[in-house]
Parts: structure tokens; C-alpha cells; sequence
């Protein structure tokens, strides 16, 4: 019987923190990133946080074709080749998943059991979308534009392809992409392969992979993928839309781990931490650090991002002077001032938790 069944927690709610046999199989075909990546400026490929709603489709780059339809004056239809034919873009892009730190909540939400790691950096290659929009010529009764991915399934009991949508002025930013490359080379197939919409600063949800179908539409677009993603603290609200990614700082773990818990081992010594900060709300301009579980906190040096909608790297010298237990944390302030919590916001589906990082790590004395 499940933790809902027994506690009247809403269904899809669990009070256990043990993960179900069907969470196991959605964590075996989906992966975070490695902490360890967070030294690299642009994350590689197979280190890059990943997850596959449904399928990975069939696609073959020679015979695939986007259409821009729907209240438009001039509808259009591109292969690859003509999409590779025009203006190139490279842009280094921070993407989250909305689901990170799902698994941390409790009661726990039942779905992907992300903890931190859902994140990743790479330099996404294509051109942009405003010039092709602007030839498509939207109507003046058009307000949004929905992506349709090539990826079909079935979802709260709702058979759908993957569908979300943006206003006209989101999509019209000069930073969306739409993107046939991944670090230098052609998206790979879990990423979109041929083709991908990249929209900088907003959870990974909204850069539909496997693009075949830009449609303007006159009202707000409802779909399933459109509509889940809401903050909501019953199934039942209307909730908020989910968007931009909040502040968050994520730090290497120092030392050596445990193969079974990742607990951490240092030796007595000064260590330098290094991590990276991001926020899809404006720049960061503060990271820190506290080694005693975020009651105390000193600021960190922050570097140089790749651009601007990149994750900042910071770097933090600890002095582990003594032997004993500590809690490493770290955390992201922007420019707006908003800065991460260190307990949990809960909400239905554990979107968007940002809570502080927390390493448990055991400094070690001098070994005879």
C-alpha cells in the first residue's frame, strides 16, 4: 500500500522516502550530472542532466521539416539544411530541470526522484527564432506560440504529444535558439536529435526537443505539459505558472565519498571549494558558503560566465582545522535580491526546490 494510501496524503504524494519500482525505472532512463562536472564551464555531453518525457523518436536529419503555422501570414516549412543555411548562433545556456530536488521534499512527490543534480551547461549551436518569426508574420490576434516535439505518450491518463508554448514576446527574445548542435557537434539523440527550441533562463521543460511544429494560436494554450507545470499545493488549484529558473548554488563535494552514501572524507587542512551559481532572473551577484549547516555564511569569489545566461563559477578556501563533523552548504543571491532558502518551499509536483546544498563531511586527523 503506498504512503498516500495510508497517510490521505493527495495521490501521487508519499510520505515513505523509499522510491517506488516505477521511479527506479524513470531514474534509470533519465541521469543527473555528476557533481564532479560543475569544474567545467561547458558540460559534456553524457554529463548533462537528462530526461526523456516519453520516447527517444526515430528521426533522420535528411527528411525532417519544421512548420511555422497557424495565425500567420506567410506559413513556412524548413529542412535542417535551410535552417543551417542561415545565421549561426553559439551560446553557452545553463538548464535545470524543474523537477530538481524533488526527492528532497517531504511528503515527497512521486515522479523523476531528482536530488541536486538535474543540471547541466553546453554550448547550444543554431539560429535564431525571431528572424524566422518575423518572416512567418504573425497575425495581430495571435498570443502565444506552442512547440509540438516529435515525442508522443500518455500522461495522467491523457495521450498527447509532447506540447508547450510561450507568449509572442518570450519567443521574440534574441536568445532563443533553435538548435541542431551540442558542443560543437550534432544533438545527440536523447537531446533532441535533429532539432531543438532553446530558450535560455527557463526550466528545461520549455525547450521542446525533437521540434517538428510551431503553431500561433488566439488564446492561451492548455495542453497537458502546458498545464502540469504549476506550482499547485493541491492537485486541484489552478497554481502558477512554472517559468524562469530561482537562484541556486551547487558546489564539488570535497575529498573522497562513500561508494553507498557519497558521504564525504577530508583530511585536516585548508580545501578550496568550487562551484557554480546560476539564476534565470537576472545575474548572480553573490555566492557563500557555511560549514556549519547555513547558520553562519562568508562569501565566496565569484568568476567569469560563459555568457550571460551561464552559470557563474565561485571558488571558497576552507580552513578544515580540525577533526570532526561538518555540514558544507552553499548558496545563490541575484541582482533582485532574491537569495535561496534553506528549508524546502514545498508544492504538489517539487518543482523548482532550491534549498541549499547540504554535504555531510568528515574531516580526518593526521593519520599515523
Amino acid at each position: 500500500m503506498s504512503g498516500a494510501e495510508t497517510t490521505g496524503l493527495p495521490e501521487g504524494v508519499s510520505a515513505s522516502e523509499d522510491v517506488t519500482r516505477d521511479e527506479l525505472q524513470l531514474a534509470l532512463r533519465n541521469h543527473g550530472m555528476h557533481l564532479e562536472a560543475l569544474r567545467h564551464d561547458i558540460t559534456p555531453p553524457g554529463m548533462h542532466y537528462l530526461l526523456i518525457h516519453f520516447d527517444v523518436p526515430e528521426a533522420d536529419e535528411d527528411a525532417w521539416l519544421l512548420s511555422i503555422d497557424g495565425l500567420v501570414r506567410n506559413p513556412i516549412e524548413l529542412s535542417i539544411a535551410d535552417l543551417r543555411s542561415r545565421p549561426k548562433v553559439t551560446l553557452p545556456v545553463t538548464m535545470e530541470c524543474a523537477g530538481n530536488g524533488r526527492a528532497r521534499l517531504s511528503p515527497r512527490p512521486i515522479s523523476q526522484p531528482w536530488l541536486t543534480e538535474a543540471i547541466g551547461t553546453a554550448e547550444w549551436t543554431g539560429t535564431p527564432l525571431r528572424p524566422l518569426l518575423e518572416e512567418a508574420e504573425i497575425e495581430d490576434e495571435a498570443v502565444e506560440l506552442v512547440f509540438a516535439g516529435a515525442d508522443r505518450g500518455i500522461q495522467g491518463e491523457v495521450e498527447h504529444d509532447y506540447e508547450r508554448s510561450l507568449t509572442i514576446a518570450d519567443a521574440m527574445r534574441d536568445e532563443v535558439l533553435l538548435a541542431y548542435e551540442m558542443n560543437g557537434a550534432p544533438l545527440p539523440p536523447q537531446h533532441g536529435y535533429p532539432l531543438r527550441l532553446v530558450v535560455p533562463g527557463w526550466y528545461g521543460m520549455t525547450s521542446v526537443k525533437w521540434l517538428r511544429r510551431i503553431t500561433a494560436v488566439a488564446e492561451p494554450f492548455e495542453g497537458f505539459q502546458q498545464m502540469v507545470y504549476r506550482f499547485r499545493q493541491r492537485p486541484e488549484d489552478d497554481g502558477t505558472p512554472v517559468t524562469r529558473m530561482n537562484p541556486r548554488a551547487l558546489m564539488v563535494p570535497p575529498g573522497i565519498p562513500d561508494f553507498l552514501t557519497r558521504r564525504r572524507f577530508v583530511d585536516v587542512g585548508r580545501h578550496v571549494l568550487n562551484g557554480r551559481a546560476w539564476s534565470g532572473w537576472a545575474p548572480i551577484e553573490r555566492a557563500e558558503v557555511s560549514q556549519d549547516g547555513g547558520s553562519t555564511w562568508a562569501d565566496a569569489t565569484l568568476g567569469e560566465a560563459a555568457s550571460p545566461f551561464a552559470w557563474v563559477p565561485f571558488s571558497f578556501e576552507w580552513d578544515a582545522s580540525e577533526a570532526g563533523e561538518f555540514e558544507l552548504s552553499c548558496r545563490a543571491t541575484d541582482a533582485n535580491g532574491t537569495t535561496q532558502p534553506l528549508d524546502p518551499p514545498w508544492n504538489y509536483h517539487g518543482f523548482a526546490n532550491n534549498s541549499v546544498q547540504r554535504i555531510p563531511v568528515e574531516v580526518r586527523g593526521p593519520r599515523r
